[in-house]
């Protein structure tokens, strides 16, 4: 008996729909990733073994329901309600553009003893109120380290109230118990949830807890801060997600040698992003700079070879900081070259830009040691003159004029280019005393009372180094410096530069 070829189609169509109904679908227990095969290693997170079955997926589809308010002209809505409180801490206030914004979630990432805590702790006790309460939860720590650390550093109020916990159902619990303006959880990767497969601190769990919280914030009006570790490589451990959710994303830096830390906004929807707040960690806590410059320079009663100062831009905020090169005869076949605070790559290449442009020939031989002061980094091109110069002032021995700041990216074809910001870099410069600048071309506005030099190449630069003096005359050339600004004449022009 022959079939219909249309029935044969209609039975081939309801098989196909049988297996694919019926056939098992396999999840992450790390991430959530679906498949419909197994596998040994998720594609997602790269985890091991976590790929198992639990049945095929079910297609469903949203209806239509009911809206939570109304939509209405955007010239109606009421702008009040996102009116920035301060923290207590006028640093944390110039990142995140006023302070914190009720419903706000924002998210401070950094390595591990590099402050967050400390500085966490201290916003916690100095934004409660009776007005608005605070609670922290701690997931890393007992009740008890917390409460020495606000012994030592002055953290203790009376409407600031401490929670150990590591559960998210507990901490939904505190928010209904203390009903707090302001929330900060440290860290958001020691919180998990029971409903949730996968441990804390895991894809899965992360993405569970953050988004119960960022809930909470926005249903509750509450501003909540997030703590989050980082990956080897730097970067916010956990998805991608995480910092699409978030309103403000900050990232807390700093060597934990140095004095100086710095909190950076990354992502802000409330500011500008290009803010940069600076902060000296020492045994009594954190404290914020307004002026964090004295932190980069060496002040001296005479000039050092191999020293010379260059103002950087943190976000919008220009900083003077201070290069330092050394260099030394070679013991061995290849001649050592060290950086701190540095790019290894923009080092070399003023190397050699001031061997084949400057025609410096003593540096190819010799092992080359730069630095910077306070712990600060280094990293953009405007750097490049004051590099170029401080390798220059070792290399032949001679001091750099007194108070003279360098500005400027140096080209591989030796010439000096133009960078931003180079009138608030003056400025910063003429406010702590500097008289003297080498720029590029077409600085703009020049400051009162600084005199500004524009140079078009490293040649026109290597012109400031005044004839080499023997070391056992420049103590006594210091002092005919001194003297003759006693007397109204610049250092700088009694050296015989160009300035």
């Amino acid at each position: 008996m022959s079939v219909a070829p249309a029935t044969v189609a209609r039975m081939a169509a309801r098989t196909s729909r049988s297996s694919t109904k019926d056939r098992p679908s396999y999840r992450c227990t790390e991430c959530g990733w679906t498949t419909v095969k197994w596998l040994g290693r998720c594609p997602e997170c790269q985890a091991w073994g976590t790929v198992e079955e639990y049945g095929a997926p079910a297609v469903r589809t949203t209806a239509p329901g009911r809206v939570s308010s109304a939509a209405v002209p955007i010239g109606q809505v009421d702008g009040r309600q996102a009116t920035a409180r301060s923290t207590g801490v006028d640093e944390l206030d110039r990142v995140l553009g006023g302070g914190l914004v009720p419903g706000a979630v924002v998210l401070i990432a950094g390595e591990p003893g590099v402050g967050k805590s400390t500085l966490l702790l201290d916003v916690a006790a100095k934004a409660a109120s009776e007005e608005h309460r605070t609670l922290y939860v701690t997931g890393e720590e007992s009740a008890s380290q917390v409460r020495l650390r606000a012994d030592r550093i002055g953290a203790i109020d009376d409407h600031l109230y401490l929670a150990a916990e590591t559960d998210l159902a507990a901490v939904l619990g505190h928010l209904d118990s203390v009903k707090p303006s302001l929330l900060i959880l440290d860290s958001v990767q020691t919180v998990a949830s029971p409903e949730i497969d996968g441990a804390p601190g895991g894809m899965a769990q992360v993405r569970e807890v953050a988004g119960a919280l960022i809930r909470a914030s926005k249903e509750r009006g509450m501003a909540t801060l997030l703590v989050g570790h980082v990956t080897k490589d730097g970067a916010i451990a956990g998805p991608r997600l995480l910092e699409h959710l978030v309103d403000v994303v900050l990232s807390f830096e700093g060597d934990r040698h140095a004095r100086l830390r710095l909190v950076r906004g990354v992502k802000n929807r409330y500011g500008a992003t290009d803010e940069v707040g600076c902060f000296e960690l020492h045994d009594e806590g954190i404290t914020g700079l307004a002026d964090p410059s004295g932190l980069f320079l060496t002040r001296r009663d005479e000039p050092v070879p191999g020293t010379c100062l260059t103002v950087t831009l943190e976000g919008r905020r220009p900083l003077v900081a201070e290069v330092q090169a050394l260099t030394v005869d070679s013991q061995i076949p290849s001649p050592r070259r060290t950086t701190s605070g540095l790019e290894t790559s923009r080092v070399s290449m003023m190397l050699a830009v001031l061997e084949q442009r400057g025609r410096i020939s003593a540096l190819g031989k010799r092992d080359i040691y730069s630095a910077t002061v306070g712990g600060v980094k280094l990293s953009e091109p405007a750097a490049d003159l004051a590099v170029a110069l401080a390798l220059a002032s070792a290399a032949s021995d001679t001091p750099l004029p007194q108070n003279l700041v360098a500005i400027g990216e140096v080209g591989l074809a030796g010439e000096v280019r133009r960078v931003t910001g180079v009138q608030r870099r003056l400025a910063e410069a003429a406010r702590l005393g500097f008289t003297h600048a080498l720029v590029p071309g077409d600085p703009g506005k020049v400051p009162v009372g600084m005199r500004v030099v524009e140079v078009a190449d490293i040649g026109e630069a290597l012109r400031v180094l005044p004839k080499r003096v023997p070391r056992e005359n420049r103590r006594r050339a210091g002092s005919d410096d001194r003297a003759g600004e006693r007397a109204g004449e610049s250092p700088v022009q009694a050296g015989g530069g160009p300035l």
